[in-house]
């Protein structure tokens, strides 16, 4: 499978890739990809262990002449997203990743390809196998769970790296350096609802948006892609004051990472009513292809009698609470940052609404690079459900990255770039998570870095990676390795 990857170079790196492709590795479900990790290790006779949450890390020592150089960790996550398109048949607890080659991108079959951040390892385990590679002493770290909750990143005990800099192979942009990223934290709101029975003289109905990018809720949240939620849910607001539709079923959204794609609802609506609904739904869909005529060209919206036969609908009571908060509930860029040109500061995603037995669950995640700014856009989130009586929880969260402006691995990174390519890098910040804020916490002396190859469309089923970029990533990692500066 994936024969298509065979012939690029650089092969190391590629071969690699296309065995990782055939490996399932969901969050929280990364069994396989760290047995073959551990496997991987004791082929090539290299020291491997594994920390109490399930970090994984792997040590070589320094080609000759390259000992007294400062060690180096080489990071990235062995778990994937795992988004498909709706009518994909996949299975991403056991069916591998089917990808092909057009335009000089590796696509996918409607599936997350999972070069985020699945390149990162390949390149790792690549320098692992090549004893030819000019290095001093190195560490790969491969952590788990970065996707829904850094599980991985947060567990990693001081004392489990020994290395003074880290290179973080999670970046997605080629020419792009990374020196800072947002915090985050995850909003979780809980709202009860209770049934009644369907109305008489009601025909029930499948609401659906479809066809949106979708895309990374840090990296993306700027693009003004649209939010399928937030879109459905304004259906749903103006059907149920003008035409008195009644909610029966609505799920949107996945990921609390990813802008939603596709959301549905099933409604039931007043015979009376049909044909305007109809009517409402087509202009509405006109409105919303015209906002949305540059970002989502490929946004579809339809009304077609339920195949599901209706049983209940929830009270109108409940109903309104939830359609009033999801419309009122912020979604995307909150702030634009007052010190970096062009570079979001606070935003907020609706990532997923989710419609359980007894209850109504929100998904919704904040970012900012201001650590009060994060906190008050999730306050302003949670205030927007607690009016309505629902229960709303905040995660943990997690800290951002500030930026050095001393950073050693930061001025050799961008030397070695000019001196391969002869154009500068952009040295920048993310709006994205990174796992460096967590892992400065626990080794708050280490310097760090961020880069990696072109990957766009991550989080979606258009993820897809640039061949071109991989090949000046892997020549910019090697490059680096090589200037490491001496110990101390």
């Amino acid at each position: 499978m994936n024969e298509a990857l065979k012939t690029l170079e650089p092969s190391g790196v590629w071969n690699y890739f296309r065995e990782i492709l055939e490996i399932p590795r969901p969050s929280k479900k990364e069994e396989k990809i760290a047995a073959y990790i551990i496997n991987f290790a004791k082929q090539h006779q290299l020291v491997c262990k594994q920390d109490e949450i399930g970090n994984l890390l792997i040590c070589k020592p320094a080609t000759a002449g390259f000992e007294n150089r400062k060690t180096v960790v080489l990071q990235s996550h062995i778990d994937m997203v795992c988004e498909k398109n709706s009518d994909k048949v996949h299975d991403f607890d056991h069916d591998p990743i089917e990808v092909y080659v057009r335009d000089g991108w590796v696509r996918t079959m409607g599936t997350t390809l999972g070069a985020d951040d699945g390149i990162g390892i390949a390149a790792q385990l690549a320098i692992l196998s090549d004893d030819s590679i000019e290095h001093g002493p190195i560490e790969c770290l491969f952590t788990i769970d970065e996707e829904t909750g850094l599980t991985g990143a947060f567990g990693l005990q001081a004392g489990f790296l020994n290395a003074e800099i880290l290179l973080n192979l999670d970046s997605e942009d080629e020419g792009e350096l990374f020196i800072g990223c947002a915090g985050g934290k995850d909003t979780v709101i809980t709202l009860p609802y209770s049934l009644e029975t369907i109305p008489k003289g009601h025909k029930s109905f499948t609401l659906s948006v479809v066809g949106l990018n979708g895309g990374h809720s840090g990296d993306d949240i700027h693009k003004g892609l649209g939010n399928a939620n937030k879109i459905l849910n304004r259906m749903l607001w103006e059907a149920d004051r003008q035409f008195g539709v009644r909610l029966s079923f609505i799920e949107g959204g996945n990921l609390r990472n990813a802008i939603a794609r596709e959301a549905n609802a099933v409604i039931l609506v007043p015979e009376a009513n049909i044909d305007p609904l109809k009517n409402f739904v087509h202009e509405f869909f006109a409105d919303v292809k015209k906002e949305y005529s540059v970002t989502e060209p490929n946004v579809a919206i339809s009304l077609a009698p339920s195949k599901a036969k209706s049983e209940s609908v929830v009270s109108i009571d409940d109903q309104l609470k939830l359609i009033n908060s999801v419309y009122a509930c912020p979604h995307g860029v909150i702030a634009m940052s007052q010190s970096i040109a062009n570079f979001v500061e606070t935003s907020t995603n609706l990532a997923s609404i989710r419609m359980m037995e007894k209850e109504f669950v929100i998904t919704t995640s904040q970012r900012s690079s201001i650590e009060s700014a994060k906190d008050d856009v999730a306050n302003m989130v949670r205030a927007c459900f607690e009016l309505t009586g629902a229960t709303v929880i905040h995660s943990d969260g997690y800290p951002g990255w500030a930026p050095n402006p001393k950073s050693e691995i930061r001025e050799i990174t961008e030397e070695a770039y000019f001196n391969l390519f002869l154009s500068k890098p952009q040295v920048k910040a993310i709006h994205a998570g990174l796992e460096c804020g967590l892992i400065g916490d626990k080794y708050p002396l280490m310097d760090m870095i961020s880069f990696g190859p072109t990957i766009k469309g991550a989080h979606s089923p258009d993820e897809r990676l640039d061949i071109e970029s991989v090949t000046k990533f892997w020549k910019l990692t090697l490059s680096v390795l090589k200037w490491i500066p001496l110990k101390g």
